[in-house]
């Protein structure tokens, strides 16, 4: 499968076919690690681990204590 790099405002990059990212889980948004092996580029999906997501939940929910206490009336 070929791809073209393109010009993305101003940076460059490509276009994912829907067909790989469905057949490897990815979405908009999700994170990719680049690695270079030799001559090539890999590109490896990053799964948040659950300490990273916990901690994220505890920053929001201090952020957003007032409202969560409200909602949950």
């Amino acid at each position: 499968m070929n791809v073209t790099i393109r010009k993305i405002g101003n940076s460059e990059g490509i276009i994912i076919p829907k067909e790989v990212l469905d057949r490897f889980g990815l979405k908009a948004g999700d994170e990719l690690q680049i690695n270079e092996n030799g001559s090539k580029i890999e590109l490896v999906p990053q799964k948040a681990d659950l300490a990273e997501q916990l901690r994220a939940a505890r920053i929001g929910m201090k952020k957003y204590h007032t409202a969560l206490r409200e909602l949950a009336k």
